[in-house]
């Protein structure tokens, strides 16, 4: 079988593998929000908010009283339930102060002001809301967002608690005002989330009042609350599961590398055929000196060492006396100027020519010289290479 139909064989066998093993890769499944959402258990997404703060209560002659002292304090107590991330419904207890001025003694008389009468009548209410997530409504579902505002309005029934005097006309505590009314509120809830469960919050609430003696009169009072909510059991909501099946890969690009492959396997054949059919070559390598003494920077001098091995290096040209021997002297071209490393060249070379005859060897059978060049010229780093004599057998 040729090795191109072999290679195409082995990456069809890959290609299949592959293929099979994602096909069997497992189906993941994500919650989508996009989908919808599932309602959670009834037990789920109830919370609890406790709130204080202050109103401004908005009545005929109150605009005589000092700015300051038309503020009065309010506070709250809520339970509610959200049934999706969008709509909610809540109830809780209210207390309430509103104070202002009249010209009779009204109900909640407590002094005089000017040409009016001051009253101050403490009520206390319950009330019922519908809530809406405008985050969640406009900008969509997204579980661990920090703000949320929340849009509710509502209605509620007040019992009112007024100053009390005695017969001496001095306040004796508080009592039932018996002017009991009817509410109707509207507001904004701006909602941080602390974490999963405590959020704070900010509500700015107004109020419309109405008095069941006098159905005719409409109070109105614009309050603002700091909150704080607990949030119950589960506070996330369930998305619909949906299945997320791996995309279908495109075979185009894996079948083109395919075809590249085989085209390279087809030019390497070629040229194994190309390399086994040329004669080898045959290079001829030129034979490198007997020996080679090296020298320090500026120095011809040989050490102990030096001295036995031209000993060595003696009786190797003395068993050969037909052949003649080149004794060559070498200096770096780097350091030094030339007439000190000709004269270094020199000495080198009758140094390791007096060893040589001193042990024995035929003057005659050695060419003393010297070469004027780098012996290895391996550049100004490998200096050390061209401080050296070469003894070489002549050819």
């Amino acid at each position: 079988m040729k090795k191109s139909a072999l290679l195409g064989l082995v990456a069809a066998l890959f290609m299949g593998q592959s293929a099979m093993a994602q096909s069997a890769q497992e189906i993941s499944y994500v919650e989508d929000p996009a989908q919808g959402y599932l309602v959670n258990s009834f037990s789920d997404n109830w919370f609890i908010s406790v709130e204080g703060g202050m109103n401004y209560y908005f009545k005929s002659n109150n605009s005589e009283r000092d700015f300051m002292d038309r503020f009065s304090p309010n506070a709250g107590l809520w339970v509610g339930k959200w049934f999706s991330p969008i709509v909610g419904l809540r109830a809780g207890g209210n207390f309430t102060q509103v104070k202002g001025l009249s010209k009779t003694n009204g109900i909640g008389y407590y002094g005089e002001f000017k040409d009016f009468h001051k009253y101050r009548r403490n009520e206390f209410g319950l009330m019922f809301d519908a809530m809406v997530n405008l985050t969640n409504w406009w900008c969509g579902y997204r579980p661990g967002r920090v703000y949320n505002g929340i849009l509710y309005g509502g209605a509620g029934y007040n019992w009112q608690y007024v100053p009390e005097f005695n017969s001496r006309g001095e306040r004796d505590g508080w009592g039932h005002g018996k002017n009991n009314n009817l509410t109707a509120h509207a507001g904004l809830i701006n909602n941080f989330a602390l974490n999963n469960h405590l959020s704070l919050y900010l509500d700015v609430r107004g109020v419309l009042l109405t008095d069941d003696v006098a159905p005719s009169t409409k109070r109105i009072d614009l309050q603002a609350y700091v909150g704080l909510t607990y949030n119950f059991n589960k506070t996330g909501w369930n998305a619909p599961i949906v299945p997320v099946i791996p995309e279908i890969p495109n075979c185009d690009a894996v079948e083109a590398r395919l075809q590249a492959a085989n085209g390279r396997v087809a030019d390497l054949e070629r040229q194994l055929r190309d390399c086994l059919s040329r004669p080898a070559e045959t290079k001829v390598v030129e034979e490198g000196p007997l020996c080679t003494v090296y020298y320090t920077i500026g120095s011809s001098r040989l050490s102990r060492v030096d001295n036995k091995v031209l000993g060595a290096v003696a009786e190797v040209i003395k068993s050969n006396p037909d052949t003649k021997y080149t004794v060559c002297g070498w200096a770096d071209n780097y350091t030094g100027t030339d007439q000190i490393n000709n004269r270094l060249r020199h000495a080198r070379a009758n140094g390791v020519e007096k060893v040589l005859l001193r042990n024995g060897v035929n003057p005659s059978q050695l060419d003393v010289t010297v070469n004027n060049g780098n012996l290895n010229d391996m550049g100004e780093k490998f200096v050390s290479l061209d401080r050296a004599v070469t003894i070489k057998a002549n050819k």
